[in-house]
């Protein structure tokens, strides 16, 4: 964790003691219990998708600042803070601060009254109304409703051009004051790199902040956003949400899948940002000055944690150009709204004092507005916004051959491998409709794991390139090899490719289920691609008689 300094004078005037801090959390809670209890209440706040505020308080006008904001006393932006386990132990006690579900983000429960907001939310206005008031100009969209049939959910709304467009035209251009980073949120951009230099991202980060805004309610200025947010629930235009938030069984769509590991994989990696949260809280005054008391790990649980990191992960934009607490940015009409495309090139750019989208094709008035999501496979756009795109050309799989350290002449074989641009652990990437290529890229490294006589390895070694000798029974070892991989990996799947199309005739499939589904039948696609390449190239060996040769020290295929 990052150690600083503070004084004993500094912690107590911001902690008080419990009795003092039980009646100001009683009284805190008496006077927003009337104005905030719809907001605040399991059935209202039915989604799990919230927005980022800022923490520079000329964004906030008086009527909805924090109440707190004004009756403290100024702390610098940065300060050190050398604060011990046990103290810090000492501190959460003192604080007695914990998440109730009346102020805090909520999982998928209370969903039966997911609809009762509805004409509170039509007359208050919806979020472009709000982002004109507060200085968004003119432009040429609008918020459509996506034609949704599932009862528990409301219906998304989405980005579309509310007149003609043509290539280079600017859809819309949000002003800074309206776009959230990380340098406003913390209020220092030194703080800001710090953080996020050290062991926590931006995004928990932001995340922290986004659910500290979310107890305040309506009084939040970036309340309007919060409740597009929450309706959202952070699905993506196929009304999903990432499999961080999907249930044990509906993980179990994706075995046989690399993307079940990395779901896996990031859940733990938010789980060790939650443990550090803390750090934020001691190094940002701006935190002590709005929210006085809320020690983020015991203001609120991990799930409720998880539940704003993926929020932040579905709907935060990479910037380009911009300092490091600058790069990412929320932006109100950004995603969720806007659908991503994988072939699209339309960005959201920072320019002079603001974030604007310029398209990059025609549309027609009504037409979804759709934004360049990086080149990202499908099992990162699964993870990161619930969807998939079927015509994704950044599609691919991953292979990962190693050369066999038992191998006596593993070191000079490492060499080669080095000389010749890989590593001893190397990661070949598939990808789609390249299957060929790839399989062809694959075979010079695998060759060289099979070479077994000293005198030969002398004779790689002496050699320029990645030139093996290969004999008719080492190809066909090497060949049968790959063969046999890519027949695992297939057979890791609980269904076969005609299945998973038959199911996606289904109209009735679960949405969870479809998406894993669609995500699964691209991988085998590729996978029996390059199944068929390798068949090929052993079709096209000069004598079919020819058995392998023993390979006691073959590459390791992953």
């Amino acid at each position: 964790m990052l150690k600083s300094k503070i004084s004993h004078q500094n912690i107590s005037h911001q902690h008080t003691s419990p009795s003092t801090y039980s009646e100001t959390r009683r009284k805190k809670a008496s006077s927003s219990s009337n104005s905030n209890s719809q907001f605040l209440n399991p059935n209202f706040m039915e989604v799990s998708r919230l927005a980022l505020p800022i923490s520079d308080k000329s964004f906030f006008s008086p009527s909805i600042r924090h109440s707190s904001a004004n009756s403290l006393p100024a702390l610098p932006s940065f300060f050190a803070v050398s604060v011990s386990k046990s103290r810090l132990r000492s501190l959460r006690r003192k604080c007695y601060c914990s998440a109730s579900s009346r102020d805090t983000l909520l999982a998928g429960g209370g969903e039966a009254a997911v609809v009762s907001a509805g004409k509170k939310e039509e007359e208050q206005g919806d979020l472009k109304s709000w982002m004109h008031k507060h200085g968004l100009p003119p432009c040429k969209v609008v918020l459509n409703e996506r034609p949704w049939h599932h009862d528990t959910h409301k219906p998304i709304h989405y980005v579309a051009a509310s007149e003609d467009l043509q290539a280079g035209d600017v859809a819309f251009s949000v002003p800074n004051s309206l776009v959230v980073t990380l340098e406003r949120v913390l209020g220092n951009e030194t703080i800001a790199e710090l953080l996020t230099t050290n062991k926590l991202s931006e995004l928990a980060c932001l995340a922290l902040y986004l659910m500290y805004e979310k107890k305040q309610g309506k009084k939040s200025f970036w309340y309007p956003y919060i409740r597009e947010l929450d309706r959202q629930r952070g699905r993506g235009q196929m009304a999903v949400e990432s499999p961080l938030l999907w249930s044990d069984s509906e993980l179990a769509y994706l075995t046989g899948s690399p993307t079940k590991v990395e779901v896996l994989q990031r859940a733990e990696g938010i789980k060790r940002e939650y443990n550090e949260l803390d750090t934020v809280w001691f190094m940002a005054g701006s935190l002590f000055q709005q929210y006085p008391y809320d020690i983020p790990t015991e203001a609120f649980s991990y799930e409720i944690f998880k539940q704003a990191f993926v929020a932040v992960q579905s709907c935060v934009v990479h910037l380009q150009k911009v300092s490091l607490a600058r790069r990412f940015a929320l932006v109100p009409l950004g995603p969720p709204l806007l659908a991503y495309r994988s072939n699209c090139k339309a960005m959201l750019t920072a320019v002079d004092g603001a974030v604007e989208l310029v398209v990059d094709r025609p549309y027609k008035a009504g037409d979804p507005i759709v934004v360049w999501c990086g080149p990202q496979p499908n099992s990162k756009l699964l993870l990161n916004y619930g969807f998939i795109d079927e015509d994704n050309s950044y599609d691919r799989l991953v292979v990962e051959a190693a050369l066999n350290t038992e191998d006596p002449q593993y070191q000079d074989k490492r060499m080669v491998a080095q000389r010749n641009g890989k590593l001893s652990i190397q990661v070949f990437h598939v990808y789609t409709g390249k299957e060929r290529e790839a399989v062809l890229d694959m075979l010079p490294y695998l060759r060289l794991g099979y070479v077994s006589d000293p005198s030969e390895m002398q004779s790689v070694i002496s050699s320029q390139g990645p030139v093996c000798p290969v004999s008719p029974c080492m190809e066909r070892a090497v060949l049968e090899q790959l063969a046999d991989y890519f027949m695992t990996r297939l057979a890791g799947y609980p269904t076969t490719l005609a299945e998973d199309e038959s199911m996606l005739t289904d109209d009735n499939l679960n949405p969870k289920k479809r998406v894993a589904t669609q995500l699964v039948r691209l991988e085998k696609r590729m996978l029996h691609a390059c199944l068929q390449a390798t068949n090929d190239f052993i079709d096209q060996l000069p004598d079919l008689s020819v058995s392998p040769c023993p390979a006691p020290y073959a590459p390791l295929l992953k």
